[in-house]
């Protein structure tokens, strides 16, 4: 890293999420090139060659990127429908509108969701997308190209459906793919856009949809198809007590053995919500080290229930935090779910031992990372991975009397993010973009979402 741009950020306090733990009550960050060079205590080392600039973060608490671990992008421009229903009354209702996206659709609403996420200090984001109508045009390189230009590092989780409503699934029967041809534009997509390197940008993963929306054979033969091309599997895992009642009446199995028998266990899959699980599905998740994507603010607003994060993480669970779609969490921010998700595991039987705030600021940095596979590039700031962290301006009236600056991120107000930075390069100016115009993309999505309205309704 000699000859390479330095950044020093200095006179902040540091939470570095490492496996000690390790914080700062006033220390330095280097970044050179696109990596983090050192990080410690007190001011940077002097001499340092080719410091382009120097960041004095007096007020901050710096802090690993925030990695988002499950959205649905194309859901910015269906925000605030369906508010009161639990999720198979909201599928039902939300999948005719759904099947008439296409690639204007889903790339306004990728910029959409991106947008919010980043500004708000996410760094890593991913999509998980399965609605695919025919004739829509190339959703997946719109999705890859609006993360390309907002500048964050990203996974697209290619999904699919070919369970419909004849087949005694949710969606339309318009509204879903063949077998063959999921596996095949699955295949298609990870080869042109998946990139294995430490600092990829673009990174897909294998994700058929759900238990009540996909066959056997496409979770069977999608998980092999991960394995072969060596890339991640991602799906929605026991959501609600109607699934776990589907997969019985279906399968004659709960949903997690439904998904081992499918080869869906296992340290390469991650899965949404898993909000139902009882004791031997914890094992069974720990034992294969099964990843999960909490998302506390979309559970409560479907009523799904209260996730078992602290009996996961007590038994080896690796466990991040997800957005979701923003029909079912219309903020669309992750830093909010920091707060969300340890006061609503508060709610359940561990009652205030179930999270405190380093464990929840964990969970959406390096559990997040770990729950996507990138944990030894992103998640925590050490020497050698890679420039993704977030500035968080702490010294406002918003927070400037609690003592404790991970207290403050977590408990308190929303804060706002001075800088963001990804791979070495900041996004993020005093709370704006600096990669796209925002006033530009909250006009096209209004305009887009008013034009899938205007089809559905035709529909």
């Amino acid at each position: 890293m000699a000859a390479a741009q330095r950044i020093v950020i200095e006179n902040c306090s540091i939470a570095t999420v490492d496996a000690a733990d390790t914080e700062y009550a006033s220390g330095y960050v280097v970044i050179a090139g696109n990596r983090i060079e050192a990080v410690g205590a007190g001011k940077a080392p002097e001499g340092l060659e080719n410091v382009v600039r120097r960041i004095d973060a007096t007020g901050h608490l710096v802090t690993p990127g925030l990695v988002n671990t499950h959205h649905h992008f194309y859901q910015w421009i269906t925000r605030g429908l369906a508010t009161d229903h639990n999720l198979f009354n909201w599928l039902v209702a939300l999948y005719p509108t759904w099947a008439r996206i296409d690639e204007p659709m889903a790339y306004a609403a990728a910029q959409g969701s991106l947008a919010m996420m980043a500004r708000g200090g996410v760094t890593t984001a991913m999509d998980h997308h399965y609605v695919y109508p025919q004739g829509s045009g190339d959703l997946s390189g719109a999705i890859i190209r609006a993360a390309r230009e907002t500048g964050v590092r990203f996974t697209l989780a290619r999904g699919s459906m070919d369970r419909s409503e004849k087949d005694g699934g949710l969606p339309p029967d318009f509204a879903v793919e063949t077998l063959e041809g999921a596996l095949s534009a699955t295949e298609a997509t990870v080869k042109e856009h998946h990139d294995a390197s430490f600092d990829a940008m673009t990174q897909v993963a294998v994700a058929p949809c759900s238990p009540f929306s996909v066959s056997t054979e496409l979770l069977r033969e999608g998980a092999e198809l991960a394995r072969r091309l060596g890339v991640r599997l991602h799906t929605h895992g026991s959501e609600t007590v109607e699934e776990e009642k589907f997969c019985h009446e279906l399968f004659g199995m709960g949903p997690t053995d439904y998904f081992e028998s499918t080869g869906w266990l296992g340290e390469d899959v991650w899965m949404a919500h898993c909000v139902h699980m009882n004791d031997s599905d914890i094992t069974a998740f720990a034992r294969t080290k099964t990843g999960v994507a909490h998302c506390p603010s979309s559970n409560a607003r479907l009523a799904a229930g209260i996730a078992r994060v602290p009996d996961m993480l007590k038994a080896g669970v690796p466990v991040g935090l997800g957005v979701d779609g923003t029909a079912s969490n219309e903020s669309g921010e992750l830093h909010t779910e920091l707060r969300n998700a340890l006061l609503i595991n508060r709610l359940g039987s561990h009652r205030e031992a179930a999270l405190n705030a380093r464990q929840a600021l964990r969970l959406g940095t390096y559990g997040g990372a770990q729950v996507l596979g990138r944990a030894a590039e992103t998640g925590s700031l050490e020497a050698g991975k890679l420039a993704d962290l977030v500035l968080w301006k702490l010294d406002t009236l918003a927070h400037a009397s609690i003592a404790d600056p991970v207290t403050a991120l977590v408990f308190g107000a929303a804060a706002p993010v001075t800088a963001s930075f990804v791979n070495g390069r900041q996004i993020v100016e005093d709370g704006r973009l600096l990669t796209v115009d925002e006033d530009a993309i909250a006009r096209s999505t209004r305009d887009e979402a008013q034009r899938l309205a205007r089809i559905a309704a035709q529909s």
